[in-house]
């Protein structure tokens, strides 16, 4: 624990330090008040919930902007030749690979709750419920830490940011594009229902969108928390063969 604190400390005065974290979190929320107020249409609808009006949306932001902070966590280290570095120290490689990830999902963790003046524009101008609001804030971060740990696993295999932007970008991209009700309702014209069903199922949207409308699904917790582990016992295989 103490190994991954320090990982942890490491990481987050880096974030800090450097504009990208900043320039991602102001960016987050203009969008995000973009979204909820003026393409969300909420004030239009007169209904207080933030469900079709904000986190309809949300993925769509966090499938670019998440790995735009994750990209550097391990390019940094293999550019810079700190990795070999690191490897010299009486540290685990899973110890260093969680202490990187929870910055990184604090980095997050502040940036939705920077979003939260919504959350209360929504109480001042109606009676939403605010159980539902949560559960869909809760959706949230358990996206922002999916879309990390992908992020996390494509940068134990390059040392180039642009690369590793645009690789897990683009998979993030597929696990939202794929499953959204849109495209859904397009390829379901021409597949078998079960078909459709196995796709809704592997993709993030259904389970994400269940705890945006204030469902407490365990198969939901189980999907979000099944690739977040894969992807981060994947980075440590990874970069243990790398270190061998």
């Amino acid at each position: 624990m103490k190994h991954i604190w320090t990982i942890f400390k490491r990481e987050i005065v880096s974030y800090f330090t450097h504009p990208i974290a900043y320039v991602v979190i102001v960016v987050f929320i203009f969008l995000s008040m973009l979204l909820a107020f003026t393409f969300g249409n909420f004030l239009a609808a007169r209904d207080a919930s933030l469900t079709y009006s904000f986190f309809l949306y949300l993925p769509l932001l966090l499938m670019i902007l998440v790995p735009a902070v994750g990209m550097r966590l391990w390019t940094d280290e293999q550019r810079n030749g700190t990795i070999e570095l690191l490897g010299t120290f009486p540290i685990s490689t899973w110890n260093i690979i969680v202490g990187k990830f929870l910055a990184a999902s604090l980095v997050w963790l502040v940036a939705l709750a920077l979003t939260f003046p919504i959350w209360i524009t929504v109480n001042y101008l109606g009676n939403p419920d605010n159980l539902m609001i949560f559960s869909g804030y809760l959706g949230a971060f358990m996206l922002c830490l999916t879309f990390l740990a992908i992020t996390l696993l494509v940068s134990a295999f390059t040392r180039d940011q642009v690369i590793c932007l645009v690789v897990s970008s683009g998979i993030c991209i597929v696990l939202v594009l794929t499953t959204f009700e849109s495209v859904v309702q397009i390829y379901a014209q021409s597949m078998p229902q079960w078909l459709v069903s196995s796709l809704t199922s592997a993709g993030v949207w259904d389970h994400f969108m269940s705890l945006a409308r204030g469902l407490f699904r365990l198969q939901d917790f189980v999907w979000f928390g099944s690739i977040i582990l894969t992807c981060l016992l994947g980075t440590s295989a990874v970069l243990s063969a790398k270190r061998a």
